[in-house]
C-alpha cells in the first residue's frame, strides 16, 4: 500500500482544529515578475487573494502567489521537481486553485475535531496534478496553524534503501536512518514556530544519560530522536489510522513506485489493492481530472505572460487549440508541450 502514497498528517495546535499546483519547466529564458509593470493590473486568470482559507468557487482556475519566503518555510519538500524549476525561472510561486483542492478545504473547514479523524484520499490519471491538490491543502493547514507532518513519497522509504539496520525496539523491524534524518529534518523547518509550543506527554529515556521530562517542549524530543530509533513505514501507518481526533488525514495516490499494476491504473482500488484499500477504508474519494476548458485557458494565459510561450504560432489560436488537443489539457503534458515552445 505505502508504495503508492504520499500523504500528510495533520494536528490543530489549538487543540480545536486539525489537519495543486502548477506544471513547470526550465530551459528557455523568461520574465520575471519584477519585470511586469508595477501599473499594469495581472490578467483575469490571477488572483490577488493569496490565503487558502479564502479561496471559494469565485477564484477556481486561477493562480495565487505564495511569497517565497513561505515557500522556503511550508515546503521544504514536496513540491514537485519541476514546479521549483517554474519557481525559479519565474521568480514567483503560482499556484492554481482548482475544484479538488477547495472540496477537501470545505471538509476541513467543517470538520468535527472532537470525532475520529477523517481520511481523503486524492487520486487520478497520471499528470492531472494531485501533487499540487495535495500542497495546496498543505499551504492552507500551514496558514491556519496546524502542525504538519508532511510525507511527500512514501515509496521511496521501500525503494533503494540505502541503509537498513535491526530495530533495538523491535527486532522484527527494520530502521532506515538516512530517510528518518532527512525526514525529520524537513518536519522541523516546517513547523519551527510550533515545537516550542507542543508540550510531551511523557518521560522520554534517550540513553543512560539523556532523558526529556514530562511538560518539556517538543523541539527537545525532536533534537534528541536519533534516526535510528524510527521505524518508519510502521509509524506511517499508525498516523493513518483513523482512531485518533483532532486532526486529518490527506494522501494521494501515485503510480510512481506501484509494482505490478498497469499503467493506466490510477483508481484507488487498482493501486491499493484490497489489502491498502481495506486499511484505508473508510475514506473521502477526491478525484483530480485533467484542466477544465477554464483552467486551460489560465494555464496557457499565464504561460504566455510569463513569456514562457515563445513560438509565434504558438500565440494564435489555432496554436492554442493545437495544444490543448495535443496535450489533452493534461497539466503535465501541456508543461512538456510547452517546453520547446
Amino acid at each position: 500500500m505505502l508504495r503508492s502514497l504520499k500523504g500528510l498528517v495533520c494536528h490543530s495546535l489549538k487543540l480545536e482544529r486539525a489537519c495543486a499546483l502548477h506544471t513547470a519547466r526550465a530551459g528557455l529564458s523568461s520574465v520575471s515578475s519584477q519585470d511586469v509593470p508595477a501599473g499594469k493590473p495581472r490578467a483575469i486568470f490571477h488572483t490577488s487573494e493569496s490565503d487558502p482559507a479564502e479561496h471559494t468557487e469565485q477564484h477556481e482556475g486561477r493562480l495565487y502567489n505564495i511569497p517565497l519566503e513561505e515557500v522556503k518555510a511550508v515546503f521544504p519538500h514536496g513540491l514537485p521537481h519541476r514546479f521549483q524549476q517554474q519557481i525559479r525561472t519565474f521568480n514567483e510561486a503560482r499556484v492554481m486553485v482548482r475544484k479538488p483542492a477547495l472540496e477537501i478545504l470545505t471538509y476541513l473547514k467543517g470538520s468535527n475535531l472532537a470525532h475520529p479523524a477523517v481520511r481523503y484520499v486524492i487520486y487520478g490519471e497520471r499528470g492531472t496534478g494531485k501533487t499540487m491538490t495535495l500542497c495546496h491543502v498543505v499551504h492552507y493547514c500551514s496558514r491556519q496553524g496546524w502542525l504538519v507532518l508532511h510525507v511527500p513519497d512514501a515509496h521511496l522509504w521501500v525503494k533503494n534503501c540505502k541503509e537498513l539496520f535491526q530495530s533495538s525496539y523491535n527486532k522484527d523491524r527494520l530502521d532506515q536512518p538516512l530517510q528518518a534524518s532527512v525526514w525529520l529534518k524537513n518536519f522541523k523547518t516546517s513547523n519551527e514556530r510550533f515545537l516550542e509550543e507542543i508540550k510531551t506527554q511523557k518521560k522520554y529515556i534517550w540513553g543512560k544519560r539523556e532523558s526529556t521530562e514530562e511538560g518539556r517542549p517538543l523541539r527537545e524530543v525532536v533534537e534528541q530522536v536519533s534516526p535510528e530509533e524510527l521505524t518508519l513505514v510502521h509509524n506511517l501507518r499508525k498516523m493513518l489510522r483513523n482512531d485518533w481526533n483532532g486532526g486529518a488525514i490527506v494522501t494521494t495516490l501515485s503510480q510512481t513506485g506501484s509494482l505490478f499494476k498497469r499503467s493506466s491504473a490510477y483508481t484507488p482500488q487498482e493501486l491499493l489493492g484490497k489489502e491498502g484499500f481495506d486499511a484505508l477504508d473508510p475514506f473521502v474519494p477526491i478525484p483530480v481530472p485533467n484542466y477544465s476548458p477554464r483552467e486551460f485557458e489560465s494555464c496557457y494565459g499565464y504561460y504566455l505572460e510569463r513569456r514562457w510561450l515563445q513560438h509565434e504560432k504558438a500565440h494564435t489560436e489555432d496554436g492554442k487549440a493545437e495544444l490543448q488537443f495535443l496535450s489533452g489539457s493534461n497539466p503535465r503534458q501541456l508543461d512538456r508541450l510547452a517546453g520547446p515552445l
